[in-house]
This record gives structure tokens, C-alpha cells and sequence, in this order.
């Protein structure tokens, strides 16, 4: 089995490369060999038992598509994007990479399909996000609620969700793709994207650091760990997606807690010093961005084909203290 991840020295995308380089395998089947590419080389992931091969590639390139679908992987994971907030402030930048690079992917796909006389269809699983949905919207949203994104990061994802499941339908790949929540706890530095605060108000008062956090306390969040994402694009790598039909966009499970219960969360592990350093300066652009996101969902079809996130905020915390926090402080 081959694989190749896209977007693989990103956060999720670590996550992702060590959790298989621990398992080895995905759905039972051995990985002989890991193509893992993003705009900077990704490091090797420790103790892999298969051949990882790094490298610095970008993938809005005309040329990079073609060249790394040449060796035919069999899973692609395809976590590579510009960032909420960079992609609303960066127009063009946007479009580039999040839907015109992703289209010349699935293209580049097409042609080596052809060229097999119709025998390779990879796996394919795309990172989308929650940002397909907007307001106004009810209280929780289903399953069966419609996409109507509120920014250009949003629409984007939403457009390669409709080319996934057209490509997929012509059976040029066999996609599915994953609408993520909001990942917290992220280890490392603060990021651009417009949610990176739901993550830095507790990382760095943990780490006796100052955080900003720039919307109310009753901004409320659909929430999920590094660990449950990583855990989500495995599980979808090896699932029967004849069971999805023609809907191959899934909305993962997670949680939903308010800015004000992530704050207590914090002082239950950190205590008064570390609330102490959260300080509120409000940002409209931030908290507008943030305002069309949904913040509760009935994720039921999700759940019902296997995929598992946290029931709580504490037990989000608990995984960073776990996987993270004693590298971030060491």
C-alpha cells in the first residue's frame, strides 16, 4: 500500500503521520510506503516501519499534481489549505490553493486513471471544515442541514466538497470528505487562522503566557482534539463508503462548549494564575468571522459509521496534557 498526505507538516497533518506510523497499517493492510509533502518538508515520522519519503512540494504549482499522483498511491489524504483567516484576508492566495490546486489533484487523478485503462481509483479523504455551514441556522444543526458558508475559506471547502462527491460519482476516486470542528488543543505557535484563539487561551496560560482572547465569552464552539482529527481521517481511509451513497461529505462528532466553559476548564487545571493571564481585546473582524460558524451538531451519521471524538471539554484538555503540553513546556 501506498500513500501520499498532502498537507503533512501541518498540525493535524503530524498528527496523522504519527499516529500511522505508529499502527503501520490502515484497515488491516500493511503502508510500505508514505509520500509526505507539504510547502516545507515535513519531518520523518519516528519509529515508521515503512519507507516515509519527505518533501518540500507546493502543491498550487501547475506541475505538482501530476507528479505526485505519477506513482499511483492507493490513499490520499488531503489535509494541504490556507487557513481560515488568511483565506479571507488573501483573496487570491485562497482560491489558489484550497480549490484550483485541489481541482488540478483530482484531474492529474483522472488522467492516471485513464492511462491504467480504468483499474486505479484511490482512496481520497479531504480535510473540510464546519465553515461550510452558516446563520442564520437553528440551535443544532443535522445531518440534512444545507451548506451556505459565510466565508470565502468556507465556500472554498464547500466547492471541493460538490467536485469530490461529482469525481467520485464518475468513479475517478473514491472520496469522502470530513468536515472538521474546530481542533483544540493545537500545540506550537498560533497560527492564522481565525479560530487560533479557541486553542491559545488555553495553551499559553498553561504555559504561563499571556493569551488574547478577542471575542465574548459566550461564543460557543464544535470542538474536537489533534487526536480525535487524526483518528478521524484513519478510520475514513479504510471505511465502506457504499454506505454513504452519492453524500460523501460527513460533519465529524465533537464537542460543544462556550468560550466561558473553555475559561473554567482552564482554572480546574490551572487554576486563578492561569486565568489570570487570558486578556480581552475584542476584535470585530475575529469575532465576525467566528459568528457565522454553528457551534452545536447532531453529527448521528457520523457517529453511526464509527467515527469517535471527546464528550467533553475537560477530556480535550486531558489529551493535550497527555500528547502535548510536556513538549510545549519542556
Amino acid at each position: 500500500m501506498r500513500i501520499l498526505i498532502l498537507g503533512a507538516a501541518g498540525m493535524i497533518g503530524r498528527k496523522l503521520c504519527a499516529k500511522l506510523a505508529a499502527d503501520g497499517a490502515i484497515g488491516g493492510r500493511a503502508i510500505d510506503e508514505a509520500r509526505l509533502v507539504d510547502v516545507a518538508a515535513p519531518p520523518q515520522p519516528a519509529g515508521a516501519r515503512f519507507a516515509a519519503l519527505c518533501a518540500a512540494v507546493d502543491l498550487a504549482s501547475e506541475l505538482a499534481a501530476a507528479e505526485l499522483v505519477a506513482e499511483r498511491p492507493d490513499v490520499v489524504f488531503h489535509l494541504a489549505a490556507v487557513v481560515s483567516g488568511e483565506a479571507e484576508s488573501n483573496f487570491d492566495k485562497g482560491y489558489a490553493v484550497n480549490l484550483d490546486a485541489t481541482r488540478r489533484l483530482f484531474e492529474a487523478i483522472r488522467r492516471e486513471r485513464a492511462r491504467s485503462g480504468g483499474a486505479y481509483r484511490p482512496r481520497l479523504v479531504f480535510a473540510s471544515s464546519i465553515a461550510v455551514f452558516g446563520a442564520p441556522c437553528p440551535e443544532t444543526i443535522d445531518d440534512d442541514f444545507l451548506v451556505a458558508p459565510l466565508t470565502s475559506y468556507g465556500v472554498q471547502k464547500a466547492m471541493v466538497e460538490l467536485l469530490l462527491a461529482d469525481y467520485s460519482r464518475r468513479g475517478i476516486i473514491d472520496g469522502v470528505a470530513l468536515r472538521l470542528p474546530t481542533v483544540v488543543v493545537r500545540p506550537g505557535a498560533p497560527n492564522r487562522a481565525a479560530s487560533g484563539f479557541f486553542s491559545s487561551i488555553i495553551r499559553e496560560p498553561l504555559a504561563g503566557r499571556e493569551a488574547i482572547l478577542p471575542v465574548a465569552d459566550a461564543t460557543r464552539l464544535w470542538c474536537a482534539s489533534p487526536r480525535a482529527a487524526a483518528s478521524f481521517f484513519v478510520h475514513a481511509a479504510a471505511l465502506d463508503l457504499e454506505r454513504l451513497g452519492p453524500r460523501r461529505s460527513l460533519t465529524m462528532p465533537g464537542v460543544s462548549v462556550t468560550v466561558a466553559e473553555q475559561v473554567e476548564a482552564l482554572r480546574r487545571v490551572g487554576g486563578e494564575a492561569a486565568v489570570r493571564l487570558i486578556r480581552r481585546q475584542a476584535d470585530e473582524s475575529i469575532a465576525d468571522i467566528v459568528a457565522g460558524w454553528p457551534g452545536r451538531f447532531d453529527a448521528r451519521r457520523a457517529r453511526t459509521l464509527g467515527f469517535v471524538a471527546e464528550t467533553s471539554f475537560d477530556e480535550i484538555v486531558r489529551v493535550y496534557l497527555e500528547d502535548d503540553h510536556v513538549a510545549a513546556v519542556a
